[in-house]
């Protein structure tokens, strides 16, 4: 199985992983666990629009697109950093760091592995 394929699989269950964060917002925005029903809404929707971005950089990937990889990247560094961030803080989890940042170094070597198998041949590499 092609590296990009891979990478494409990670990429598309992050996505889901983003759409079921989204759920998770929603039945607390029912539950009333929240401060402010406009906020709510608002990230919701844009945790939505953000599945939808990895959701398309997944197919682009799969197509072997660059487009998909670099902005696959550009996810996994930001997951990154929400896992940085939860090593942090009055409510540092370091349990949920790891289970966040796993995932995430994982797809970023299969997208840069990717990136490598889509570079074209140079004539010196025969």
């Amino acid at each position: 199985m092609p590296v990009r394929l891979l990478a494409a699989l990670v990429l598309g269950l992050e996505a889901i992983g983003v759409l079921a964060l989204a759920g998770w917002q929603v039945v607390a925005l029912i539950g009333g666990d929240t401060d402010s029903v406009v906020s709510s809404l608002a990230l919701i929707v844009l945790t939505v629009i953000g599945a939808a971005a990895i959701g398309a950089f997944a197919v682009a990937t799969a197509r072997d697109v660059s487009t998909g990889r670099s902005g696959g990247i550009v996810t996994q560094l930001l997951i990154l950093s929400v896992a940085i961030g939860a090593l942090t803080g009055e409510w540092a989890s370091p349990g949920v760091a790891l289970l966040i940042a796993v995932p995430a170094l994982i797809g970023l070597a299969l997208l840069i592995l990717a990136v490598r198998a889509a570079a074209p041949r140079r004539r010196d590499d025969a």
